[in-house]
C-alpha cells in the first residue's frame, strides 16, 4: 500500500475512488432492484457512500502515508477550536445569504412573504441539512481531495485545482441546462476558493464546514419555505438564474466580499 505514496496525484485520487466505487456500486445495484421509489433509492444509498468514504478515508491515510489520528490530518478533529470555527462559519455563511436577500428586499427586487412550512420546522432541517451538506463536502473536497493535492502542486495551483474540480462536479447536468446556467459555473469557482482559504486561516475544516453549511442553511429556509418572491424589476442575470443566488451578479459579489475578507486573513497570517 505503500507504494501508492509515489504515484501522481491523479493515480493516487483514482486508485481511491474506483476501490470506493467497487464497494458502493454492489450494493446500489441491489437497492435499485428491489426498491423504485427514486427518493427513496437516494436515502439508501448516498449515507452508504459517504460512509464508504470516511472508512476509506482513514484506512488510506493509515496504510498509504503511515498517518496517525485518524481524521485529523485531513482537519477534521474534535476540539474547542473547531467548534468555535464551526459555529463562525455557520454565522457567517447564514447570515450572508440572508444579507443578499434582504438587499435584494431593500432595492425592490424581492418581496419577503409568510413562509409555506413553520419556521422553527424550517430552521431545524436546514440547519440539518446544511451541516450533513458541509460536512460530507467539505471532508471531500478541502480535506481528503486538498491534501492530495498539495503532496504533489504548488499551494496555487492546488488552490485553482481544487475550486475548478468543485464546480465541474457540481456542474454536470445536460448540456442544454449547461448554457443556461452558465454564469452559476463562476459562483462555484469563486465558492471553492472561499472554502480553500477558510480551511488555510486555521488548517481545520471547521470554518469551511462552517460556512458551507450556513450557505446551505440560509437558501433551504428562503427556497423550502418559499420566503421570496421576485418582483421582476431586474432581470434574472442581476437576481441569480433560475433564483440561485451563486448565478447572479449580486450574489457573485457578495460572494467575492466574502472571498476576500477570508483570504486577506489568511495573508496576514501566511506574512507574521
Amino acid at each position: 500500500m505503500r507504494r501508492l505514496a509515489h504515484l501522481p496525484v491523479p493515480l493516487r485520487i483514482g486508485s481511491l475512488l474506483l476501490v470506493l466505487l467497487g464497494l458502493w456500486l454492489p450494493y446500489v445495484a441491489l437497492v435499485y432492484a428491489l426498491v423504485d421509489d427514486a427518493n427513496t433509492i437516494s436515502i439508501l444509498v448516498m449515507p452508504v457512500l459517504f460512509g464508504l468514504f470516511f472508512g476509506l478515508l482513514w484506512a488510506w491515510g493509515r496504510w498509504v502515508y503511515g498517518q496517525r489520528g485518524g481524521f485529523a490530518p485531513y482537519g477534521l478533529v474534535g476540539t474547542r477550536a473547531m467548534g468555535r470555527d464551526l459555529l463562525q462559519g455557520l454565522g457567517m455563511g447564514f447570515c450572508s445569504l440572508l444579507f443578499l436577500f434582504v438587499l435584494m428586499n431593500g432595492l425592490g427586487w424581492a418581496t419577503w412573504r409568510s413562509p409555506a412550512v413553520p419556521i422553527p420546522r424550517l430552521l431545524l432541517e436546514g440547519l440539518g441539512v446544511g451541516l450533513g451538506y458541509g460536512l460530507a463536502e467539505e471532508t471531500v473536497f478541502r480535506g481528503w481531495l486538498l491534501d492530495e493535492l498539495e503532496r504533489d502542486y504548488a499551494p496555487r495551483t492546488a488552490l485553482w485545482v481544487n475550486a475548478l474540480t468543485f464546480a465541474v462536479l457540481h456542474f454536470i447536468r445536460p448540456l442544454n441546462e449547461v448554457v443556461a446556467t452558465a454564469p452559476q459555473f463562476f459562483g462555484l469557482v469563486l465558492l471553492g476558493l472561499l472554502l480553500v482559504w477558510a480551511k488555510r486561516q486555521t488548517g481545520r475544516l471547521g470554518l469551511s464546514i462552517g460556512l458551507h453549511g450556513g450557505m446551505v442553511w440560509g437558501y433551504y429556509l428562503v427556497n423550502v419555505g418559499a420566503l421570496i418572491r421576485y418582483t421582476g424589476q431586474a432581470p434574472e442575470w442581476m437576481t441569480g438564474i433560475n433564483q440561485n443566488p451563486l448565478a447572479g451578479v449580486l450574489g457573485f459579489l457578495c460572494l467575492g466580499g466574502l472571498a476576500l475578507s477570508v483570504r486577506s486573513r489568511v495573508f496576514h497570517q501566511s506574512s507574521k
